[in-house]
């Protein structure tokens, strides 16, 4: 029987950013994981975090509060932890602490846990592994912790856990299918609910996204068995189960015919009123402000979302679509943006704001907030009649362009040109684009910005970084070199700062995974490149050396995922505007004398979307995108790209499509399996797959890539076998990559 809904809240987000305003936990962990702090104090770090965070959301007016969502590394990892679901390879590390982070990050000894995409976003959480020998057993104490540390600062709490079903389909099983233990799971969950009840909670929020994609009818049943024995749990707090990024679809009425007391749902993704009637007797939480973009709310739209719903549910609560930990913490410190573009945004802090305000307007009328109605249209006006957003050049010359343009030699007659003209050795070595930003880089960067030296210093300390790297990769023997990018503060910032169209913040971090953050930047306006992006970089560093210097471009889908994007037209049109100034900028390299011009796409899988009526469309325009920036130079020209951290198997014929020479692609932590999807599909280009980790701070030893390297050559042969590590280089220590490459280099001169 459904719990009587005695305390139903009314305005709620559904989860918390963790890194802090400022970056703090990042700092904090960092220094915990170099020694210069310990463990009481990386703690005290997070509770101060999290007491502020509970202040504000209060002071915002929020009546029910998430609790758990703070990590400190990735919110799956903590539910393996909670369920006792570890690997066994790190159960001899005794410091429960460094335990987890030896799952996260891997140590000299300890290999790590996988790590891909949270769903359809730039989050990458750390995949959990279950084998037969997996005993699930309930640790509980960081939520139990954590819930008793809101409600002793009075915040209404309500604790968060990842759901047992979503949790087992994002685990890596081996044996048996993972949903075959979701018995077991629903067992501990059923513990938590009397724990949690007796700790003080009146309402459990349990987050189910897996919803949203394409479940077989005998996982809805099996979602709607574990929900019916957990809402049979005698004396337990309400349950909510929470669903976003997209439409519960056939999941709804199997969840909503069973005794939990709320269902959270995403109205920003995804219409479902029809089927709300059948929600009756439980609370609907309404996602109608975005968690994922930074977009004011258009306020009109969203109360008349909610004024029909409160037709038809018998109780209604105001929240963001999702967890707000996929945008910054606040608008408030961005002063340096464009006052009219800055009217146009809503960060976390603004869009808690938005959710309390929409809970007055629904229960007191729309003339209770009458001027923050006015002032949110307003600002829809200003953002819609922006000439920005209108650039009559960029349309009309995607609009000459057919489908000729993105069309190439096929690959073995550019193969064998490319040959003649760059005379590599087989299996040749080279790294994915980055170096280490050492403290000296991030100083000059500082300097700049704070005008403590012009351009021209700054130029001159990048280029004799830019010197050390290329003297180091000579010193190293790689085959193919990159300048390192040291100029660089991120691979899609970097560019967007020069392209037209875009706005870059000054304090606008999202947590990427773990300590590494992002400032995603604005796409607001239609795109253009006013002049070269990399081409001075990219010669000075092919002028130092007779080896081949590799461009370094981000593509077009990566730009735009790893972007906060516009929502005025479609994503494919936004797509080709910046393919196009892509193409521009592959040419003038060309022109400049660069023999190969790689171009990263690791969000392809990304952005893919989530059921799979629609990943068609998605794929054909993807890939013509690439293929429209790719395409402008000569078959002479060799063009690589970069994946990584995703679910190949799912694009293959999309990464095949792209019909780039040479795709190096993430394969460290999933041994290999990427090339079996590869040769099923019949791809015949060339491959580097990851054969080190690059996210882990160990060292791979000769031995290892060696063993790397043959097991590729089991299904890629010499021939189109690149040698490389898994990603960019930008966030190890040089010592430990100068280290790995030594090692990599190696390993590919025994195996030739």
């Amino acid at each position: 029987m459904t719990v009587s809904l005695r305390t139903p809240f009314t305005a709620t987000v559904l989860g918390l950013p963790r890194v802090g305003p400022n970056r703090e936990l990042k700092r904090a962990t960092e220094s915990y994981w170099a020694g210069r702090v310990d463990a009481a104090a990386l703690h005290a770090v997070a509770r101060d975090l999290r007491a502020a965070q509970f202040a504000e959301l209060q002071a915002a007016g929020l009546d029910s509060i998430p609790v758990g969502t703070f990590s400190y590394y990735d919110q799956v990892l903590d539910t393996a932890v909670m369920l006792g679901a570890l690997p066994p390879r790190v159960a001899d590390i005794a410091d429960p602490l460094d335990r987890y982070f030896a799952a996260a990050r891997g140590t000299d000894t300890v290999e790590p846990l996988e790590m891909t995409k949270w769903f359809d976003t730039n989050y990458h959480y750390l995949v959990p592994e279950i084998g037969p020998d997996t005993v699930f057993s309930l640790h509980p104490d960081k939520l139990l912790d954590e819930l008793g540390e809101a409600l002793t600062l009075g915040v209404p709490a309500r604790p968060v856990v990842l759901g047992p079903v979503t949790f087992l389909k994002l685990a890596k099983a081996t044996g048996a299918a993972a949903l075959d233990r979701l018995g077991e799971l629903v067992a501990l969950y059923r513990e938590l609910l009397r724990l949690l009840a007796t700790a003080g909670a009146e309402w459990v929020q349990f987050d189910e996204p897996i919803v949203v994609t394409d479940l077989s009818d005998d996982e809805i049943a099996l979602l709607r068995r574990a929900y019916a024995e957990l809402s049979a749990t005698p004396d337990r707090p309400a349950i909510l189960v929470a669903t976003y990024f997209g439409t519960a679809g056939a999941a709804l009425p199997a969840l909503a015919d069973t005794d939990i007391d709320g269902i959270a749902l995403d109205f920003t993704a995804s219409t479902e009123i029809a089927a709300i009637p059948a929600l009756a007797g439980k609370l609907l939480v309404a996602g109608v402000v975005d968690g994922r973009n930074v977009w004011r709310a258009n306020l009109d739209r969203a109360l008349a979302t909610l004024t029909t719903l409160r037709g038809d549910a018998e109780s209604i609560a105001v929240s963001s679509s999702c967890s707000l930990l996929h945008v910054p913490y606040t608008l408030a410190v961005e002063t340096d943006l464009d006052e009219q573009l800055r009217s146009w945004l809503a960060f976390g802090a603004e869009k808690a704001a938005e959710v309390r305000l929409l809970a007055t307007g629904l229960r007191d009328g729309q003339a209770a907030i009458a001027d923050e109605m006015a002032t949110a249209r307003a600002a829809s006006v200003s953002r819609h009649t922006d000439p920005r957003l209108d650039d009559p050049q960029v349309r009309a010359r995607l609009a000459r362009l057919g489908r000729d343009a993105t069309r190439r030699a096929p690959a073995e007659q550019r193969r064998t040109i490319q040959a003649e003209r760059l005379h590599l050795p087989a299996l040749p070595t080279t790294t994915i684009g980055s170096y280490p930003q050492t403290s000296s880089i991030r100083l000059a960067r500082a300097a700049l910005r704070k005008g403590e030296i012009d351009r021209s210093e700054y130029v001159r300390r990048m280029r004799a970084e830019i010197t050390d790297v290329v003297a180091l990769q000579e010193k190293l023997g790689l085959d193919v070199l990159v300048h390192g990018e040291p100029e660089r503060n991120d691979m899609v910032q970097y560019f967007a700062e020069q392209l037209d169209g875009f706005a870059a913040t000054e304090a606008g971090w999202v947590q990427s995974y773990g300590t590494r953050c992002v400032r995603p930047p604005i796409l607001y306006g239609d795109v253009a490149r006013p002049a070269a992006m990399t081409v001075d970089w990219i010669a000075f560093a092919q002028s130092l050396t007779d080896k081949p210097v590799k461009g370094m471009l981000t593509g077009p889908v990566t730009i735009l995922a790893w972007s906060f994007v516009r929502d005025d037209q479609p994503l494919a049109e936004s797509a080709r505007q910046v393919a196009l100034a892509i193409r521009d900028e592959t040419v003038d390299l060309q022109a400049a004398g660069i023999r190969i011009i790689q171009v990263d796409e690791p969000a392809l899988r990304e952005l893919l979307p989530l059921r799979a009526a629609d990943q068609p469309a998605y794929l054909e325009w993807s890939v013509h995108a690439f293929r429209l920036a790719t395409s402008g130079v000569s078959d002479a020209t060799q063009i690589h790209t970069h994946l990584c951290y995703s679910e190949f198997g799912e694009v293959i014929d999309a990464i095949a499509g792209l019909d780039a020479d040479v795709t190096s692609i993430e394969a460290a932590r999933s041994h290999m399996e990427v090339l079996d999807d590869l040769n099923a599909a019949g791809f015949d280009l060339g491959v580097g797959p990851g054969v080190y980790d690059i996210h882990s701070p160990r060292v791979p030893s000769v031995d290892e890539i060696i063993n790397a390297l043959r097991a590729a050559l089991k299904a890629i042969p010499a021939h189109r076998l690149w040698v490389n590590p898994d990603c960019g280089l930008k966030t190890r220590g040089p010592d430990e990559v100068e280290a790995s490459l030594q090692n990599l280099v190696a390993a590919a001169r025994a195996v030739r």
